[in-house]
């Protein structure tokens, strides 16, 4: 009577796998690779936000100076950097021929430790109306960077989710589950915008403009959450008619990945930590894509260990791998991360462990490095 009714929760299971793969995330895997059709000439301020980031800036703050765009500023936020981040920083203002401006933002009491305080600081010093954000750790992968990000910009859309890929490692693991992870990710946040329910989009590679920033009191809602000032701000203000998706591989972004589990442990329970703050249509997504995604592993295994149905499992098995290589290896070829598409299932199944033991580790405490 048991594998009887793990029988028919399987069948609902693959139903439910079957509905987000196919119908929402394969929008963004076979859609067709559309570039925007408007010549988008406008001054663009573009924000770097960094803290005790000296190292970083000397090496990749060249790589933002040599863009193929006539009419950008570049903003510089020292977020109370205790190294000599404000000095590089300098030294760049004194010897670029791009204008550069320079927020050195000091201890505050009352934001103590807050990037968001520090960015609304940059927002407000920003000459431009459109602004484009990375991090201090990111390269753009092309010089066509900002055109590309911005050429998305229009009347109508005023958010421009980009995708922020990490550099790749040769022969390691932690590599390919943080660009896996990354991957999938985007894949969910690409899909959900295509189909009018955008809910994140991640601070490596972000383009909103000023007006929507204020009009919607930018971070204040959600000031006090340390974490969040790209996610939860995009949960906030996104739209269907005001969000776009630019994915065209010149308008990616670049970042160092954590090289060790514990670094990135630390970060994935801050992410974790910050997604219960979505609104509720979009917990309920994402609860139950992951639920279904958990519940699939177990059931299969146990249906498979008794053999029970073993050959309609078996083939409910193979058609959900097969709708998952699809989904997965069309959405690898558009951001870049093909190599990944062999190992998918045994990274699936890591991360969803790992993402389940994150869970239980945040209602036991809440992290505290950020």
């Amino acid at each position: 009577m048991i594998l009887e009714y793990l029988f028919i929760a399987f069948i609902v299971i693959i139903c439910i796998q079957f509905i987000f793969y196919i119908l929402i995330f394969g929008v963004f895997a076979f859609a067709k690779n559309k570039q925007a059709k408007n010549n988008f000439k406008q001054p663009v301020s573009v924000l770097i936000c960094a803290k005790n980031e000296a190292e970083n800036l000397v090496n990749k703050l060249p790589f933002f100076l040599h863009q193929n765009y006539t009419n950008f500023e570049l903003i510089l936020i020292n977020d109370c950097s205790s190294d000599n981040t404000l000095e590089v920083m300098e030294q760049f203002k004194n010897n670029s021929e791009i204008s550069i401006k320079i927020v050195d933002v000091k201890e505050n009491e009352q934001f103590l430790g807050s990037k968001k305080y520090a960015l609304t600081l940059g927002i407000k010093a920003a000459s431009y109306e459109h602004l484009l954000f990375t991090d201090a750790d990111c390269i753009p992968i092309s010089n066509n960077w900002i055109s590309e990000m911005t050429s998305n910009f229009s009347e109508q859309h005023q958010l421009i989710l980009g995708y922020g890929a990490y550099k790749k490692i040769k022969n390691s693991f932690l590599n390919k589950i943080i660009r896996f992870e990354t991957m999938v990710t985007a894949i969910q946040y690409f899909s959900y915008a295509k189909i009018g329910i955008p809910y994140m989009g991640v601070g490596r590679n972000l383009a909103y403009t000023k007006s929507l920033f204020f009009s919607t009191n930018g971070f204040a809602n959600h000031l006090k959450i340390k974490s969040g000032d790209d996610d939860l701000f995009i949960n906030q203000v996104a739209t269907k008619q005001n969000t776009t998706n630019c994915y065209s591989l010149n308008s990616f972004t670049e970042s160092t990945p954590k090289t060790t589990f514990k670094e990135w442990i630390q970060q994935k329970r801050r992410h974790i930590s910050t997604a219960s703050h979505y609104k509720w249509l979009h917990k309920f997504l994402l609860g139950t894509f992951y639920s279904s995604q958990l519940l699939f592993w177990i059931v299969s295994i146990a249906l498979l260990s008794f053999l029970y149905n073993w050959q309609i499992v078996t083939l409910l098995i193979f058609l959900r791998f097969l709708i998952l290589y699809l989904v997965i290896g069309s959405s690898s070829k558009k951001l870049n991360e093909t190599d990944l598409i062999i190992f998918a299932p045994f990274l699936e199944l890591f991360l969803i462990i790992t993402q389940m033991l994150i869970f239980i580790k945040n209602l036991i405490s809440k992290p505290t490095h950020w």
